[in-house]
């Protein structure tokens, strides 16, 4: 079987070896709150547990993308639609996904990070799609907890005293996003409302949901704090996945309401042990109509490996078989 390497790509800090976990990629140029990294293991576990390769993943509140990445590279799908409704977030996907992704890279490598530079570019007016993503790179990569919301502060002692440096690594973030141009042509993004697109693939029972939204159910504030787009209506968001033709895959804040909510829709619930920035034990919740696959357990943490591309017809096939 045929394979591509491509460049193999490294945090600079040094990481404690996580617990009982598969080793993930680090593909999102965002360093994004909430970001589902950790979760990847468990997601390529679910996909190998479906009869056949799913002809479309859809994930309806992409943010950070790393999951509908996974897909794209490691072929767990025939093709992906990300969606956002956040404008800032949409011209960085845009930008890479559109032809750009060069000139977008060759910006963050020239661009000389200090906490003057980065006030001056802010206050630039941006002429076109590919500024704002640059500013919206900047912008996340600087601001406390990658927060693209308004109000975010801008990192002034960071890690290990590096204050507004700490987290821009100028040739990892860029190699990311080249790294992106390998499967463009497996990627569809739509900058727009994730209901609408949950719509247009609900009877394709081709098609499988990765669904992440902000966790403001039962009145948790932090989807309120990290995301301009955070007002989810999450009766109807289970509603319409009651619905859904093809397979889910929901994560979820682990709350009594998220729970019983759950319940009254007849699906299955898992709380997941994962680890956070911070290297805190927390867990979250999967939903989904079963979950089976998920009893193997395990605490999920990120460790960084070199990016592989399998031949597109035999890389399903041969992840199941190693199952």
């Amino acid at each position: 079987m045929s394979q591509t390497f491509l460049l193999p790509e490294f945090e600079t800090e040094e990481r404690e070896k996580p617990v009982n976990v598969a080793s993930v990629p680090q593909r999102s140029p965002f360093r994004y709150p909430g970001g589902k990294t950790w979760l990847v293991p468990l997601f390529r576990r679910w996909m190998m547990s479906l009869p056949s390769q799913p002809a479309v993943l859809v994930e309806p509140f992409a943010g950070g993308g790393i999951i509908s990445l996974t897909s794209a590279f490691e072929q767990l799908a025939g093709r992906v639609v990300m969606v956002d409704l956040d404008e800032q977030i949409s011209s960085v996907w845009k930008t890479i996904l559109g032809g750009d992704a060069g000139w977008l890279a060759k910006r963050i490598l020239s661009f000389e990070l200090t906490t003057e530079s980065a006030k001056e570019e802010f206050c630039k007016r941006p002429r076109s799609q590919r500024e704002i993503a640059f500013q919206t790179i900047l912008k996340n990569r600087t601001a406390h907890g990658g927060i693209l919301a308004e109000g975010a502060g801008v990192l002034k002692h960071g890690e290990n005293g590096k204050g507004i440096l700490s987290r821009w690594y100028p040739q990892t973030i860029a190699k990311r996003i080249t790294n992106i141009e390998f499967v463009t042509h497996r990627i569809e993004f739509v900058h727009g409302d994730a209901f609408e697109q949950m719509e247009r693939f609900k009877n394709d029972r081709s098609a499988v949901f990765f669904i992440d939204p902000p966790y403001t159910a039962g009145g948790k504030s932090a989807g309120s704090r990290l995301y301009t787009h955070c007002e989810v209506d999450h009766d109807c968001l289970f509603s319409l996945c009651e619905k859904l033709r093809g397979d889910f895959l929901m994560t979820y804040d682990n709350a009594k309401e998220v729970c019983a909510l759950a319940k009254r829709h007849g699906f299955a619930t898992k709380p997941v042990a994962m680890k956070n920035t911070h290297h805190a034990e927390m867990n979250e919740l999967l939903i989904g109509r079963n979950l089976d696959w998920a009893e193997e357990g395990g605490i999920f943490r990120e460790e960084p490996i070199a990016y592989r591309v399998n031949s597109p017809k035999a890389a399903h096939k041969k992840r199941r078989n190693e199952q």
